[in-house]
């Protein structure tokens, strides 16, 4: 009679079956199995497991799959369904990927279902190369998006997992890159609740996610990867999480070799996995062996990891008869394929951002055109179209790609690459400012100047990453890199129209375009569809409708050190000067007006929500989309300016009206104090309901003013 073998009944709870198959592990399995490359168990049907996959904007580093606009890029179309669909997308092409792969039994990195994605750590500075893989500056903003990406990632099937997501890099992280493995970001517990925490907090309450990674740095003195505070005190403590938690890669190494926190590696893998991370990227979590022989972790401690790692394989159906499991059925066919392409495109559309159309020059009329130059060093640079954490498209079309492809044959397209990204020459033995002729050639030749700059991966991005020229992938200022400034001048003195492109995963100090160049378009890494979606958006195809998710500001001199946590003067929400571009700004080729807009109550009381009711009319003459944000602002001494406490995203064609209602929990008015308690405090309040921040630059730019209501909170309350 066959044992009975509690692991394999498919009618018993995840984590019962989790239970039985640990208990039937040695010790030496136990520990093998939270390395990331977990091994086949073969006497217990366990297969080999990789844990280590990317899907930052789509699936990463294994191959051919659809590129979507980096995140940043998708934070700038303040969609939330979008994301959703998005990651939906990602995750179907993670599971056809993954079945292909199982079919040919490649259990390699990148190739398994867990994906370490999203990235919701918050853009506080500039400066920072990883800013781009985030949704940008704002906590409620990243909190929205990063929860409806786990949804679409994770999906909604009753039993089983699509695929795993990931809230990365848990906690206080963001830069600078090159002390990362050493750095410890010092935060008051207000910042911390009030900035840091809130996307953690959502994706883990909210969507529920299985997997949180820790972060390089220390925080507040302990290591993140290792940190009771983080790990156990709020993230199962205070919020309950029941899913694994992973190192990043290499980091427990780092406890000992940087941080100096621990002596050797048996002290940084007990620290680690006494204090509740589960899986070791990276190969420290060896050493357990020793540490649980030495008493310093407790067996039942290392039982409680696996438990958790064997739980989440099962949610994905790793251990369930293959056709019970309906996400077995995708099939490779689904990789890249034309739906997915049309999505992408239309994820490049939103995500694009119109910051100035002096004397409406946008759109262009092509029947008026006989010549278009296109000139820049991102204007034909696949890498600038789709950031770090990237997978590899079946098609790429750049920007100069996408205006010969809309323009056809009629009209002649002059191209020339301007200048180097960042060097002062192009070709090593050249003088310098090589193609300064060519591009003079270009303006002479051209009814009108589309100029392609900004930066790459290669500038900005990852410690380590491979091209990474300036400071370990961090900014060194907000300017543009080498002589792209003394290039756009000279476009800006042919005396054509010139339209700016920037490609960026960043803000970019760009005072003297603002003030001369007509017309300026923030592309970010748009995808690979991307240069078609640009190009479709420049000859009037579809009216931009993407708002910026990080301020653009003037100057790094009026930012604080990198290395300060504190979020005083950082972002929309604390900073003191007036910003170039704000948060929240984006324009548009139709027009759209609010009226009769309304909010429900005059006091602010526990536990009642509030509802702001407007009427947006597009009164332009083109489609488009709108995002109506709400903004509240608590009238007290050291408060933020205001918060973005709401937001929806609505398409009218011409003349089409609609109601759009967005209502606002007790929450929304509280802040942290200084013990990381949310307080309703007795105060008055402002809310703002509008198309854009309340502040006099917004007003400026936009010519809108938001509808304001003041409130008021009677009593002191902790929620």
């Amino acid at each position: 009679m066959q044992e009975y073998k509690a692991y394999l009944d498919e009618n018993l709870g995840f984590e019962e079956r989790a239970k039985d198959l640990v208990s039937r592990m040695t010790l030496e399995e136990k520990v093998f199995q939270t390395l990331y490359t977990a091994p086949a168990i073969e006497r217990l049907g366990v297969k080999a497991y990789n844990w280590w996959n990317e899907a930052l904007h789509g699936v990463a580093r294994a191959g051919v799959a659809t590129v979507f606009p980096q995140a940043i890029g998708l934070a700038a179309t303040f969609d939330e369904d979008l994301l959703e669909e998005v990651a939906d997308t990602i995750s179907t092409e993670g599971r056809a990927k993954f079945n292909m792969q199982q079919k040919y039994n490649d259990t390699d990195i990148y190739k398994g279902l867990t994906f370490w994605s999203p990235n919701v750590n918050i853009f506080r500075d500039p400066r920072w190369g990883r800013g781009h893989e985030t949704y940008g500056e704002d906590p409620y903003l990243s909190s929205r998006l990063g929860v409806r990406f786990v949804e679409g990632i994770q999906g909604h099937d009753k039993k089983y997992m699509k695929a795993a997501a990931c809230a990365k890099h848990f906690a206080v992280h963001s830069g600078p890159e090159d002390i990362r493995h050493s750095f410890n970001a010092v935060v008051s517990k207000q910042d911390l609740y009030e900035t840091y925490l809130p996307a953690f907090k959502a994706c883990v309450q909210e969507a529920e996610v299985e997997s949180v990674m820790g972060a390089y740095n220390r925080t507040n003195g302990e290591p993140c990867c290792g940190s009771k505070t983080l790990l156990k005190d709020i993230l199962r403590g205070e919020w309950g999480f029941k899913g694994h938690v992973t190192s990043d890669c290499w980091a427990i190494q780092d406890f000992h070799e940087y941080h100096k926190i621990t002596s050797t590696p048996e002290e940084s893998v007990t620290l680690a996995m006494n204090n509740g991370c589960d899986l070791n990227c990276g190969t420290m979590y060896s050493h357990l062996l020793y540490a649980v022989r030495d008493g310093l972790v407790e067996e039942k401690t290392l039982d409680q990891a696996v438990i958790r790692l064997v739980t989440a394989r099962m949610k994905l159906g790793l251990f369930d008869h293959p056709e019970k499991v309906s996400f077995n059925q995708i099939s490779y066919e689904q990789v890249d394929n034309k739906e997915h392409k049309k999505l992408n495109l239309k994820a490049s559309r939103k995500s694009i951002v119109l910051l100035k159309n002096e004397d409406q020059l946008l759109p262009l009329d092509k029947s008026k055109l006989k010549t278009v130059g296109v000139i820049g060093p991102n204007a034909n640079n696949r890498k600038a179209l789709v950031g770090n954490y990237e997978g590899t498209a079946s098609e790429y079309v750049t920007v100069l790609e996408g205006i010969k492809e809309y323009l056809g044959e009629d009209i002649r397209v002059y191209y020339s690459e301007g200048c180097h990204l960042f060097k002062e020459k192009i070709q090593g033995l050249s003088a310098k400012n090589d193609r300064l002729a060519e591009a003079r050639a270009v303006c002479d030749m051209s009814d009108v100047v589309i100029a392609c700059f900004g930066l790459d991966p290669g500038l900005e991005g990852e410690e380590g990453d491979q091209g990474n020229e300036f400071a370990s992938g961090d900014k060194k200022d907000l300017n543009l890199p080498g002589i792209q400034g003394d290039i756009i001048k000279e476009l800006y003195k042919s005396g054509k129209p010139v339209i700016l492109v920037l490609l960026s995963g960043s803000a970019l100090s760009v005072c003297w375009e603002e003030e001369h160049i007509p017309a300026i378009i923030q592309g970010w890494y748009p995808g690979a569809q991307g240069g078609r979606a640009i190009a479709e958006m420049i000859f009037g195809e579809y009216s931009p409708e993407g708002k910026l998710p990080v301020t653009f500001y003037r100057t790094t001199e009026e930012l604080p050190e990198f290395t300060d946590y504190n979020m005083a003067n950082r972002t929309y929400r604390y900073m003191e000067k007036e910003a170039l571009y704000p948060f929240g700004y984006g324009l548009s080729y139709t027009d759209f007006e609010l009226d009769n807009v309304s909010v429900s109550a005059d006091e602010i009381l526990p536990g009642k929500d509030i509802t702001c009711t407007a009427e947006i009319t597009n009164t332009g003459s083109l489609a488009g989309a709108e995002t109506i944000q709400v903004y509240v602002k608590v009238k007290m001494d050291e408060a933020p300016n205001w918060q973005l406490k709401g937001l929806k995203k609505v398409s009218l064609q011409p003349g089409e009206k609609e109601t759009v209602t967005v209502t606002l929990n007790d929450e929304a008015f509280g802040l942290y104090n200084n013990d990381g308690k949310l307080v309703l405090n007795e105060a008055e309040y402002e809310i703002y309901v509008g198309t854009c921040q309340p502040d006099q630059r917004s007003i400026q730019l936009t010519g809108k003013t938001p509808y304001c209501k003041v409130l008021r909170a009677k009593e002191t309350v902790v929620l």
